[in-house]
């Protein structure tokens, strides 16, 4: 396969498959300026699946850097009043969303002040655009984006070709058929779901190196994986790569201390925090500890909203995870989430709850259905770390163990 056929059959699998265009339906594709390339392979994409339109949104790192350093504090982070004005449009018209990652450059933000770095992140953006996905508006996709300062992370140096081929493995771009590849993937996550959906547990506890965590679970909570439906039944694939089983907790009960196993990339800051450890009380972060000034910007995002210090998904992986048998950390949250159990601090997934379709934010809470501004993975999993399912008594039973699925 030629590196143009292997793009093309990208662009296919993430319109057809990820975000299941539909005909006539507008595009909204988000990509930053190095991502041109793929960006177009996609639209293209897009346009032999029938979209009526493809709305490209490429942003610069290098312009943030530029108004972190010498703009006008009060204006980092806020999003024009016509993109925003656009953006409410979107719960009508309902576009198909598709998000391009694989930072080009994870140190650029290096040596700024990590308040104003964790400021300027378009929360007023994120908050609009969160409930499209939460409430199953619409359907969208995140897929990787490789490109030469993401593989110089990866592999110390900038060999993008490499990193496709990685990127292709994970993505089971080397299937005959990946579409086919897709389905029998997703039925084998599906088994998983029902599993712990028929074991009904309480609570989930993580114990490893510096992690002891119980999160517990509501009584509608609900496992779900790969596939989604919106509300208008477009059946999609929001991440690909995806390896996880997930659910929404109580965002009440949750205790404890855990450590992170992979670096996290801030969402919407673009920014690498390394060493993360956090401390719950009463389902609250009360403590936030990370190497350099990466505590600084985490607790930013915890300050955005009250409900932000608060867990809203908890997901588990295990080492059948393609990605993570690719050995690699890749820096990237779409991809690393998926090579290890984790768990996202801000808005729950009410598509993941029985019983709270169309509810509104008090309700949701209410129901124990976290709802903020934020939500941001990080990844808690690793050989040494093991998961077990507690009944109402408090009763284990395995679930991982050495890597392994064992329930």
């Amino acid at each position: 396969m030629t590196p143009e056929e292997r793009l093309e059959k990208y662009g296919d699998l993430v319109v057809r498959v990820g975000a299941n265009v539909q005909e006539g339906q507008e595009v909204v594709l988000f990509h930053q300026v190095e991502h041109v390339h793929v960006a177009r392979a996609v639209a293209r994409a897009a346009y032999r699946a029938g979209a009526r339109r493809v709305h490209p949104q490429a942003a610069d790192l290098h312009m943030r850097r530029a108004a972190i350093e010498l703009g006008p504090e009060e204006e980092l982070g806020v999003t024009p009043d016509y993109f925003l004005d656009w953006a409410r449009t979107w719960k009508d018209t309902k576009p198909a969303i598709i998000q391009l990652t694989g930072n080009p450059d994870p140190s650029l933000f290096d040596g700024l002040d990590a308040k104003l770095v964790g400021k300027a992140e378009p929360r007023d953006l994120r908050a609009l655009y969160l409930p499209l996905v939460t409430e199953r508006v619409t359907n969208w996709v995140i897929v990787p984006a490789p490109n030469e300062g993401w593989a110089k992370t990866v592999f110390g140096e900038p060999d993008v070709e490499r990193l496709w081929q990685a990127v292709a493995l994970a993505m089971r771009l080397d299937a005959d058929d990946p579409v086919e590849a897709w389905r029998e993937h997703a039925a084998d996550l599906r088994t998983r779901s029902a599993a712990l959906n028929g074991a009904g547990f309480d609570a989930v506890r993580f114990r490893g190196p510096g992690t002891d965590l119980v999160v517990g679970l509501l009584e509608a909570s609900r496992w779900m994986c790969a596939t989604f439906e919106t509300t208008s039944g477009i059946e999609y694939l929001p991440n690909i790569p995806t390896e996880e089983v997930f659910t929404t907790p109580d965002w009440r009960r949750t205790s404890g201390t855990v450590r992170s196993t992979y670096p996290l990339i801030v969402p919407g800051v673009f920014a690498r925090v390394d060493g993360l450890e956090v401390r719950f009380e009463e389902g609250r972060i009360v403590h936030v500890e990370a190497d350099g000034d990466g505590a600084e910007m985490i607790r930013s995002q915890l300050e955005s909203d009250a409900q932000a210090p608060y867990l809203g998904e908890i997901a588990l992986v295990d080492g059948s995870s393609r990605i993570r048998q690719t050995g690699l950390v890749f820096h990237d949250t779409l991809f690393d989430e998926n090579a290890s159990c984790h768990i996202a601090y801000g808005s729950g997934l009410p598509m993941a709850v029985d019983g709270v379709d169309g509810a509104g934010a008090e309700e949701l809470l209410a129901a124990g259905v976290n709802v903020s501004g934020t939500h941001t993975d990080f990844m808690i999993g690793s050989p040494e770390v093991e998961v077990d399912g507690l009944d109402a008594g408090g009763n284990a039973t395995p679930i991982i163990r050495n890597e392994s699925w064992v329930l």
